[in-house]
């Protein structure tokens, strides 16, 4: 199937042009980053995928860090970044942050799988700022569903919890922003290629194991027009205390 051939590394969704279509919030956070950025003396991107967002803003701090864990995406990031001066480290998403207490005044990520807040709150410098574009509950549920069948929401993902667990680390959240957009896939190997690349949907995805279901959204998706699902997006801000010291 065509769609198992196609390289995933990266963040960069351009392959999927004119086979599907992704609405996007109405915040523009590659915008706020770009703003932000230019008015930030220390940064980092935790969990840059291959750098995709950071490497598009105007004006680099004097000092610019970003964290990836997978491999083949921080060769990707260290390639993009390197023309801004950003320096990238090997971090899996789940350990402590290699960087000292109060390192940064502002902190930014797209799409983290995991959020460790003690450790963002350690590294941020007191009245440093967080800033998000997070995956909510229910992503793409009936993509999920119709692969693999019904299957519990995580509550970790709902952005109250999320607030919750921001706030339980010692920072103040200032703005949160929630938003649904529509998604269409044109042909299965859109399809393919998207589960590829987010894992998480499907994590043992292969052509022997779903090549039934895979046929079967193939002849839905004939019949009946693009699949249809639906993206979960929140926008979160929070602020270290300026009297905290960690």
């Amino acid at each position: 199937m065509e769609g198992f051939s196609v390289p995933v590394e990266g963040w960069d969704f351009s392959w999927f042009r004119d086979r599907g279509t992704e609405q996007r919030p109405p915040w523009g956070y590659a915008t706020l980053i770009d703003e932000r950025m230019s008015a930030a003396s220390r940064a980092l991107d935790l969990q840059t995928g291959g750098g995709e967002v950071l490497a598009g803003i105007s004006k680099p701090p004097p000092v610019l860090e970003a964290t990836e864990g997978w491999p083949p995406n921080v060769a990707l990031a260290r390639r993009r970044l390197a023309p801004i001066g950003g320096e990238v480290v090997v971090v899996d998403e789940d350990a402590d942050l290699p960087f000292g207490d109060a390192s940064f005044d502002l902190i930014v990520s797209r799409h983290p799988v995991t959020v460790r807040w003690h450790e963002v709150a350690r590294v941020l410098s007191p009245g440093g700022t967080y800033l998000s574009q997070q995956i909510g509950a229910g992503e793409k549920r009936e993509l999920r569903e119709f692969m693999v069948g019904p299957r519990p929401v995580p509550d970790a993902r709902r952005p109250d919890r999320v607030v919750e667990a921001a706030s339980a680390a010692g920072l103040d959240v200032v703005d949160l922003r929630t938003d649904t957009q529509r998604v269409e896939f044109f042909d299965v190997a859109a399809v393919i290629v998207f589960l590829r690349k987010v894992i998480w949907h499907v994590p043992d995805l292969s052509v022997e194991k779903y090549r039934d279901k895979l046929f079967e959204l193939h002849n839905k998706i004939e019949m009946e027009g693009p699949f249809v699902t639906y993206s979960k997006r929140f926008l979160i801000e929070a602020r270290k205390p300026p009297w905290q010291a960690r």
